[in-house]
C-alpha cells in the first residue's frame, strides 16, 4: 500500500510537468503566431496620432475608453485609382472598457466644419490639401468636436469584400427599393452578383460592398433603409449595419481562422498608426468584455442639422455645392455624451436630449 502511494507521488509531478510543458508550447506557438500576423500590418509611424500636436483646445479623453478613427477610401482596381481620393467612410470606433461595450459613430462626409489652417469645408476635404490626410482629419475632428483620438485605421474598399467573404457572408435585410436599386445599378461588381432580393438573406463581399455604398436616387429608384433613412444618412446607416453584421459573424469563427483572416486583411488592405501591441491588446479587451452588441450614432444627428445648396464658406468664392450644416453645439455635446458616458441598453438606440447632456432610450 505504501509503495503505491509513493509511486503516485512520483507520477503526479510528472503529469503536472507534462501538462505545463504542453501549455507552454501551445502558448508559445500562439504568441509567435500572433507576432507574425501583426508584424505584417502597414504601419504609418511617421504620422502617429500620439505624436500629433493639436490646436489649442479642451479635448476630452479617458484612459479606459479607446477611440479609433476608421477611414474608408476607394482603392479598387477597377476605378484605376492609385492614390487616395476623398474618403467615403469616416467613423469613430469606440472600445469602452469603462462601461464594457462597443460603439460606432458615423461622421457624415458632407458636413461643413472648420479645417485647421484652411477655413470651412466638407469634413472629407481634409484629404485634398496636400497634407497627410488622416492627420489633418484628426485635427479637424478634435478641433470641431473637442475629442481626442487614440489612432486610426484606413482601409480600401476591397477590404470589405475580403472580410465579408472570409466570414462566409453577412446577413442583411434589404427593402424592396434597396434590392431593386442594387440590381439596376453598377454598385455591385461583377454584374453576375446583381441578383439580390428583398428580405433578409446572406450577401457576399461584392454585394455587401455595393450595399454599403448606396446613396442617392438612380435609375428612377430612391433607396430607403428598413428604418426609413435615405441619401447619405441611409448610406452611413448601411455601413454601420455591415460592420455590425461582420462582427456578429466573426464571434462564431474559430481563433485559427480569425488569425488567418487578420493576416490577410492587415497585410493587403489596412494602413494604421497602431502598433502590433496596441492591436493585440484591443482584441484581447474585446474578447474579455464578451459584448454582443455595437451601439451606434450618426453625426450630425437627425433634427440637428440643415442642408443648403450652393454654399460658400465665409470669405470664399468657391461654390461647395450642396452641403450639411450641423448644429455644432448639440452634436458636439451628443458625441461626447455617447462616447464617454453612455452605458448602453441592449436592443435600444441612443437618443440625445438637447441641453440636458443625458440619454434616453428610443422606444
Amino acid at each position: 500500500m505504501k509503495k503505491t502511494k509513493k509511486k503516485n507521488r512520483r507520477i503526479v509531478p510528472k503529469v503536472l510537468f507534462g501538462l505545463a510543458l504542453c501549455a507552454s508550447i501551445f502558448a508559445g506557438f500562439w504568441i509567435a503566431r500572433t507576432q507574425i500576423v501583426f508584424s505584417s500590418v502597414n504601419q504609418n509611424r511617421d504620422n502617429a496620432f500620439k505624436e500629433v500636436k493639436l490646436p489649442k483646445g479642451n479635448y476630452k479623453s479617458d484612459n479606459n475608453i479607446v477611440n479609433i478613427l476608421v477611414i474608408g477610401n476607394d482603392y479598387r482596381k477597377e476605378t484605376g485609382y492609385t492614390a487616395a481620393g476623398l474618403p467615403d467612410v469616416i467613423m469613430i470606433a469606440t472600445l469602452d472598457k469603462k462601461h464594457k461595450n462597443l460603439k460606432l459613430t458615423s461622421l457624415l462626409r458632407d458636413q461643413i466644419v472648420e479645417i485647421p489652417g484652411h477655413g470651412q469645408n466638407r469634413l472629407n476635404s481634409c484629404f485634398g490639401y496636400g497634407e497627410d490626410g488622416p492627420t489633418l482629419l484628426y485635427k479637424t475632428i478634435a478641433q470641431n468636436f473637442n475629442i481626442k483620438l487614440d489612432g486610426y485605421v484606413e482601409v480600401g474598399f476591397d477590404a470589405v469584400k475580403a472580410i465579408v467573404n472570409a466570414v462566409g457572408g453577412v446577413d442583411i435585410e434589404l427593402t424592396e427599393s434597396e434590392a431593386a436599386y442594387l440590381n439596376a445599378t453598377n454598385y455591385i461588381r461583377p454584374a453576375k452578383y446583381r441578383n439580390v432580393k428583398a428580405g433578409k438573406h446572406t450577401l457576399n463581399g461584392a454585394q455587401a460592398l455595393g450595399y454599403s455604398r448606396i446613396r442617392k436616387t438612380a435609375k428612377g429608384i430612391t433607396p430607403v433603409t428598413p428604418n426609413g433613412k435615405m441619401d447619405d444618412y441611409g448610406r452611413t446607416w448601411r455601413q454601420r449595419n455591415v460592420i455590425n453584421a461582420v462582427f456578429n459573424k466573426a464571434k462564431g469563427t474559430s481563433l485559427p481562422k480569425l488569425m488567418d483572416l487578420a493576416q490577410t486583411i492587415l497585410s493587403k488592405y489596412v494602413t494604421t498608426d497602431l502598433s502590433s501591441q496596441d492591436i493585440i491588446g484591443y482584441m484581447k479587451d474585446v474578447v474579455m468584455m464578451g459584448t454582443m452588441e455595437i451601439y451606434q450614432l450618426q453625426i450630425p444627428m437627425d433634427n440637428y442639422f440643415t442642408t443648403q445648396r450652393d454654399y460658400y464658406a465665409p470669405g470664399s468664392t468657391t461654390n461647395l455645392g450642396s452641403v450639411i450644416l450641423p448644429d455644432m453645439t448639440a452634436n458636439t455635446a451628443a458625441l461626447n455624451d455617447f462616447i464617454f458616458k453612455y452605458k448602453g441598453t441592449e436592443g435600444q438606440e441612443y437618443t440625445y436630449t438637447s441641453g440636458s447632456g443625458t440619454t434616453t432610450p428610443a422606444q
